[in-house]
């Protein structure tokens, strides 16, 4: 699995904790930023619309972003078609999260509550959510209304958004701007690479053009 960490200004010192907590699972752990302080500033609004863009150009199977509180990453990833994201607060939540929901988007609470051994509770809350399959449905009993229902909530997403290469056509530049050119971005993205071209056509006109000489 490859998981993205997306850190944003107001949380960004927590995003070698973040990382730590991922790394020896055996997935790839892509630190797509903020990395630290030095970085430019992306805020939950960037993001969450980061996130997105992640998972849709399939460079990333699960997003781990968040912010002070958990709530507003939350609220603007959400704002966006095939994302399924959860506020993960301890390790039952992602243990419950992981079963019932399927999710490819979490979100944490970094600055709200995050004291003494919240390290220690980063590593237990992705022990629990790598712990079990994804979307086998708890209690065994709910399994297949909880799997009928994920599946509908995938087709209300796709139904009630616009798809994705027309938002990021239409985004405006305050927050696609400093997504698309962050250090790493465009790298990652690697658009001559895309499954979908109409993705890769709407990003290769709004990423920042190249200086000469530079691949």
């Amino acid at each position: 699995m490859k998981i993205a960490v997306v850190s944003e200004v107001s949380a960004v010192d927590r995003n070698p904790a973040i990382v730590a907590s991922l790394e020896g699972r055996g997935h790839e752990v892509l630190n797509a930023g903020m990395r630290s302080r030095d970085d430019p500033e992306l805020t939950y609004l960037h993001t969450g619309f980061l996130a997105a863009l992640l998972l849709h150009a399939g460079r990333a199977d699960l997003v781990v972003g968040g912010c002070g509180t958990g709530q507003g990453f939350l609220n603007s990833v959400l704002e966006y078609p095939g994302v399924c994201c959860g506020l993960l607060l301890e390790p039952i939540d992602a243990w419950l999260f992981r079963q019932i929901n399927a999710g490819n988007c979490v979100s944490l609470a970094l600055n709200k509550g995050f004291g003494w051994a919240s390290e220690v509770n980063l590593r237990l809350l992705f022990d629990g959510f790598f712990s079990v399959e994804e979307g086998t449905g708890y209690p065994p009993a709910r399994r297949e209304s909880q799997q009928q229902s994920r599946r509908m909530l995938g087709e209300v997403s796709r139904v009630a958004h616009r798809g994705f290469p027309e938002i990021v056509r239409g985004l405006d530049e305050v927050v696609a701007g400093p997504v698309l050119s962050f250090p790493g971005v465009r790298e990652l993205l690697a658009v001559d690479g895309l499954a979908d071209p109409s993705l890769a056509e709407a990003l290769r006109s709004r990423l920042p053009r190249q200086r000469p000489g530079r691949g």
